[in-house]
């Protein structure tokens, strides 16, 4: 049995997550959801209840069908995935191995639903939790960037922060903030992986996407692991490499 009076979040004493995770409902939108991540996933840092947490989570996930689930299973996620844990905490995928276990299993099934081919900022957030609770690193926390259309990344050469653009705006690299806008702004076409040249987990990641009929996602992750040239000294980079060596640094 957790007790929770010596545990702690981020406000202080745990006492009060039993509570909240007894009233949080199905619905992403409740605002007990809110509540959950300000206190044990607070900016992506975690503390001892955070961890404490996935089991009912865990339990929260395997009740609810695989259409309702999202709720748990994004914050189970976020808290595997996190690696902000100024109090530390052990690792999730060692101290909490079944559980990880089942939430694998718990979001391969949340994945097909059919629902979510209306939904791909879904989807993503939903891969990502995949990821964290395999403990592929770095991806469980970054991928989440597919959604934002960007990713802002230093140049390896001349540390120009760059703006790799995938979506509604075009596919280019740029070093102006304002791009969205009408600018004369230097913008260089990316380059696309090859679907075919795709190895590990990034062509397992594509492949389910396609999979899943997840075609405008599956579109984003060649950008994602494929190359762009910088705007300023226009070396080449890849994009993955400079997403892993930030969230590694």
């Amino acid at each position: 049995m957790t007790d929770w009076s010596q545990l702690h979040h981020a406000y202080g004493t745990a006492e009060d997550i039993p509570c909240l995770l007894d009233a949080v409902s199905r619905d992403p939108s409740d605002s007990g959801w809110s509540e959950l991540w300000s206190r044990l996933c607070h900016q992506g840092t975690v503390y001892s209840a955070s961890h404490a947490a996935l089991p009912a989570l865990r339990d929260m996930a395997r009740r609810w069908s695989p259409a309702d689930r999202q709720g748990p299973l994004l914050l189970a996620g976020a808290i595997a995935a996190s690696t902000d844990q100024p109090y530390g905490e052990q690792d999730p995928h060692v101290a909490y191995a079944a559980e990880m276990s089942d939430l694998l299993q718990l979001t391969e099934e949340a994945l097909r639903d059919p629902g979510l081919s209306y939904d791909p900022g879904t989807y993503v957030y939903l891969l990502a939790a995949l990821l964290s609770f395999e403990g592929v690193e770095v991806w469980g926390e970054q991928l989440d960037g597919l959604n934002d259309d960007e990713y802002e990344l230093p140049c390896p050469s001349c540390s120009a922060e760059n703006f790799i653009v995938f979506g509604e705006y075009g596919f280019f690299s740029t070093t102006d903030s304002m791009y969205m806008n009408e600018t004369a702004a230097k913008k260089i076409p990316l380059q696309p992986a090859d679907s075919s040249a795709l190895e590990g987990f990034t062509q397992r990641l594509h492949s389910r996407a396609l999979a899943d009929n997840q075609a405008d996602v599956a579109v984003k992750l060649t950008y994602l692991f494929g190359k762009a040239q910088c705007a300023e000294c226009d070396d080449v980079f890849s994009v993955a490499d400079v997403i892993a060596t930030r969230w590694n640094g």
